[in-house]
């Protein structure tokens, strides 16, 4: 659940980008109200416009929710709601997908750097900081998928640049959801096979 919770308003920024041709013009114009750069209503190439407020709005929801459930701040959430507004704010403010498309590569880059810097600042490596409460394992199994992690973050950085660079927007979009979902799972998947002997799942209190 947590895993899909962190892909929210990217599924949400592909809902929108998807259906925005379909959308009432009556709602369009409530929109165009907020006093940013106008949408005009089924226009495809403002689609990525509004798919880009619509994931900022999500990521500040989601925010929220996740505080008002906890009673504690999400870091993850934190920098993914930053880079929206700030990426995503260039991207409405200036009229140029451009910055939208850099972001998932930036996140990427910063987790890498978050999670190789752990391997040599504080006790814990960031891997196991996240899963520790729910997964047992030697010290050494932490360090391998920390840096496991600093790879696949890496590796995704600039494979999320060359599909912007090199095909279409919309294939864009397919593979910012379709694409970096089924690579996240697919590697979580593939870390639990190969270390599945060296991990112990505690018991639920």
């Amino acid at each position: 659940m947590k895993f899909l919770k962190e892909f929210l308003p990217i599924i949400i920024f592909f809902l929108a980008y998807k259906f925005y041709t379909e959308l009432p013009i009556s709602l369009i114009d409530q929109i165009n109200t907020l006093g940013l750069p106008a949408l005009i209503p089924a226009e495809p190439t403002h689609a990525i416009y509004f798919a880009t407020l619509i994931a900022i709005i999500a990521s500040g929801i989601s925010l929220v929710l996740h505080y008002w459930q906890e009673r504690k701040m999400n870091k993850n959430q934190i920098v993914t709601f930053v880079l929206f507004v700030v990426f995503g704010g260039s991207t409405l403010l200036l009229r140029d997908p451009a910055f939208i498309q850099w972001k998932p590569s930036v996140i990427n880059l910063l987790f890498a750097t978050v999670f190789l810097g752990s391997a040599y600042i504080g006790e814990k490596t960031m891997i196991e900081r996240l899963m520790s409460s729910a997964l047992e394992a030697p010290k050494h199994i932490w360090g391998r998928l920390n840096m496991a992690w600093v790879i696949f973050f890496v590796t995704v950085a600039p494979l999320n640049l060359y599909v912007a660079y090199q095909f279409s927007e919309q294939t864009w979009v397919n593979f910012k959801l379709f694409g970096m979902l089924g690579l996240t799972f697919a590697f979580l998947v593939m870390q639990m096979v190969v270390l599945n002997r060296y991990i112990t799942i505690k018991p639920e209190e």
